[in-house]
């Protein structure tokens, strides 16, 4: 019998670790799930939105599928970073919502996202963001503080890494953390809880440190419906930004809290936006 309990718990001690083994390995798959190639049933023509179709090339030369949409009468400009799951043809809400907001609109997709090159990484999306920041500010000459970084999800963490990197000079006029997380490393751990996941888990995206070098307006909403990222990685990142700062409680799961939360969620970011962001020259 003792013989037997001990075959069984080294089966399982061997299972665990095969599984823990698989995590550290492969955990950008768990990660990361692009969409490749572009559905061209979708684009901002069939929400009657012009738009211009363009090519960002990163710092290691990378090629960035990308759309610029304009908005009439005004030059701010929100630069959308989208989550961890297919591409930019699947953001059309909220580059509508921008739009009719008053802002214009730069969206592209990580490398190895839709039909951009590569392979995504930490790293990689660090550089695709700046990338993006660099055609606003140097290729179409719009002053920083006119730029709003939205991101969703995993690009709330790309969108934070991006003002942090800014000095006072130029700093974005806000930046929006929608349905995001605190960091890599404390989401692992709410979803394996029975993992060693901090000693496992060896991407970063911090978040939350981020915003400790962030010297903008933020705006943060989350769900407590939230059936991803748990509804305390919303509290801890409006109670790590700085001032001015504002939070939104939204309602509904992960990938429905934009939608069920629409018109409290556009009137509450576009007041937000219109008190700390100067739209017009």
């Amino acid at each position: 019998m003792a013989r037997t309990l001990i075959g069984l718990l080294f089966i399982m001690a061997l299972a665990y670790g095969a599984i823990a083994l698989l995590v550290f390995l492969f955990q950008e798959r768990l990660v990361y799930y692009p969409q490749m190639g572009r559905d061209q049933r979708l684009d901002p023509r069939d929400y009657g939105l012009r738009h211009t179709a363009l090519t960002l090339t990163t710092p290691d030369g990378e090629q960035l599928d990308a759309w610029f949409v304009p908005s009439p009468g005004s030059d701010a400009v929100a630069l959308i970073f989208h989550g961890n799951a297919g591409n930019m043809t699947q953001r059309m809400d909220t580059i509508a919502m921008f739009h009719r907001l008053g802002y214009g609109v730069l969206i592209f997709d990580y490398r190895g996202y839709g039909r951009s090159t590569g392979r995504p990484s930490e790293e990689g999306l660090y550089r695709d963001a700046m990338a993006a920041w660099e055609y606003l500010t140097r290729e179409r000459g719009v002053a920083p503080g006119r730029i709003v970084l939205f991101g969703e999800s995993l690009g709330g963490a790309v969108a934070a890494r991006l003002a942090a990197q800014m000095d006072e000079a130029a700093r974005p006029g806000a930046l929006v953390l929608a349905s995001s997380f605190t960091s890599a490393r404390e989401l692992a751990a709410d979803i394996y809880p029975w993992l060693p996941t901090r000693g496992l888990v060896r991407l970063r995206y911090d978040t939350r440190a981020a915003l400790a070098n962030i010297n903008c307006p933020v705006f943060v909403a989350h769900s407590p419906d939230d059936d991803i990222i748990p509804f305390r990685h919303g509290q801890l990142l409006y109670e790590a930004a700085g001032e001015p700062r504002a939070f939104l409680q939204m309602a509904g799961g992960h990938n429905e809290g934009f939608i069920f939360m629409l018109p409290a969620w556009v009137g509450a970011l576009g007041a937000f936006l219109e008190t700390h962001v100067a739209r017009t020259s």
